[in-house]
């Protein structure tokens, strides 16, 4: 299977070398990008980059491709989800897969042409056992319909100290925190609860990674645990005193369109993290943590406990193993078609309610999603496929 990357950043390098561990003959034959921060990683795991391509037409035109992979800063993956669209490519893009409403209406007009099954999203959540488990617990009508989702995602200092340092801390490239971090979380949810947002409020800013709350004001921006994880494209060194435009906690609340709710709480902060739900329903709960690796499901009429099940996480995964099932699946998608558990519109669907709650945020309104969902449904329905 033979594999180009654009954008060989930290995430591509790391799944690269899932790739290799779980796929036979699995071969990154090119990469583009100026400053690969990917490349180290793959070489200490013996993992060839390839060819070293100056701009990703030049890697799509010398190189016979099996699968596109891409992992550019946010703002470009539009282009170049565009690039391998358009030369009849199988693509694989990391989330979000694009950074504006715009362009959300735009990759939707592309897959009503090209076909959405060409473009595969790394919403990696949607393979970790644990949420496989929860929705099986739906189906089979354990939690009865659901009425309302309590969740959160929530981060230790030295990883939002990365998003303080990276080029995420500017939304112009990353799309907002909520977009750039948390559409694994909004993407979840949006699948158990089966309906589209209607109705969103949200608020938040920063009031930890801020100049009044460093540690030493003279060596702040020193301390080991906020340089933990390197940063790359536009890295920076300061933490306390970012010059980005990031918010550090985030709090929103969906209305769905057939009458479900959702609370969702973010924070960059948190020093014993937690990444949990409590979804309710008539007939039952559930509730769930990634981080901590638990899942029980509660029958609401005799209390009786139908699900308890702890997770372990494999020495592999980054999330929860969910790595490895995303790969063997993706690979298997890319040799026999093998339908995945998230498409390129239910990542675009969640990006839209990322946004929205940005919009909601910073203009302190309650945002109708209604004509949002419109134009997108116009843009998808365009019969403009290729032959």
């Amino acid at each position: 299977m033979k594999v180009g990357i654009i954008g060989l950043g930290f995430r591509l390098g790391y799944l690269a070398h899932v790739f290799t561990e779980v796929g036979d003959n699995f071969e990154v034959a090119g990469y583009v990008d100026p400053s690969p921060a990917g490349l180290p990683y793959m070489q200490e795991h013996g993992i060839s980059a390839g060819q070293a391509y100056q701009s990703p037409a030049d890697l799509i035109a010398n190189e016979n491709l099996d699968l596109l992979m891409i992992g550019s800063p946010n703002h470009m993956h539009l282009e170049h989800i565009q690039l391998g669209l358009e030369a009849g490519l199988k693509i694989f893009s990391e989330k979000p897969i694009v950074a504006s409403i715009e362009q959300s209406y735009a990759l939707a007009e592309l897959l009503a042409r090209h076909g959405e099954d060409r473009l595969l999203v790394g919403l990696v959540l949607r393979y970790a056992p644990l949420y496989r488990d929860l929705i099986e617990a739906r189906d089979k009508g354990e939690l009865g319909d659901i009425a309302s989702i309590e969740a959160s995602e929530h981060i230790a200092p030295y990883h939002g100290a990365f998003f303080m340092r990276d080029w995420r801390r500017y939304g112009q490239y990353a799309g907002g925190f909520m977009l750039e971090k948390c559409c694994h979380d909004l993407d979840l949810y949006n699948g158990v609860i089966q309906s589209r947002p209607a109705r969103v409020a949200s608020f938040g800013g920063r009031r930890s990674f801020t100049p009044q709350n460093a540690p030493d004001k003279a060596g702040a921006n020193d301390m080991e645990i906020y340089h933990r994880k390197p940063s790359g494209w536009m890295g920076s060194d300061k933490v306390f005193d970012s010059d980005g435009d990031l918010v550090d906690f985030q709090t929103a609340i969906v209305q769905y369109e057939n009458g479900a709710s959702l609370c969702f709480h973010t924070n960059l902060n948190v020093p014993d993290e937690f990444r949990r739900f409590a979804v309710i329903g008539a007939r039952g709960m559930a509730e769930g943590d990634f981080i901590r690796g638990f899942l029980k499901v509660t029958d609401a009429r005799t209390t009786d406990r139908l699900v308890d099940k702890t997770y372990t996480n494999s020495g592999l995964s980054q999330h929860y193993g969910a790595d490895e099932q995303m790969a063997k699946d993706v690979i298997d998608n890319v040799y026999h078609g093998t339908p995945q558990p998230v498409t390129a519109v239910n990542a675009l669907e969640a990006g839209l309610l990322a946004m929205a709650m940005d919009e909601a945020r910073l203009h302190n309104k309650l945002v109708d999603m209604s004509e949002i969902w419109a134009r997108f449904d116009a843009a998808l329905k365009r019969d403009q496929r290729v032959a």
